[in-house]
């Protein structure tokens, strides 16, 4: 599931006006991050970005579908990071609006996780 270099570093330009974005390797792809908050994976040359509730419908309404992998002989989905649509990926103002709202529900996520483990200490 490997991510080229070429289209790792061609969406780091593309989202440069977010601030600070960095590319991570893992799963042989790449993690986009907001800071230390992944917004986005990179497998196979093909970017997935992080949704809420609300910002899943528009990946729904464009007829793309959440990162999925195999696992055994099981298909395994996770439904919170989904496929950007292509004509999202051809237009650059268009893919800097959606990538904020995958920052933006990371960025919620990541607080709900944090306010969550200081209720169980």
């Amino acid at each position: 599931m490997p991510v080229s270099a070429d289209f790792r570093d061609h969406l780091l330009d593309q989202l440069e006006p977010l601030g600070p974005v960095s590319a991570r390797r893992m799963f042989g792809g790449a993690g986009l991050y907001y800071g230390s908050v992944m917004f986005a994976l990179l497998i196979n040359d093909v970017m997935y970005l992080k949704t809420n509730e609300a910002s899943q419908d528009n990946f729904e309404a464009a007829g793309t579908e959440p990162f999925s992998y195999q696992r055994g002989d099981k298909q395994q989905a996770l439904k919170t990071l989904w496929r950007v649509p292509d004509e999202v990926m051809d237009d650059s103002d268009d893919l800097l609006s959606w990538s904020r709202t995958a920052v933006d529900a990371a960025l919620a996520a990541s607080r709900a996780k944090s306010k969550s483990s200081k209720k169980k200490s």
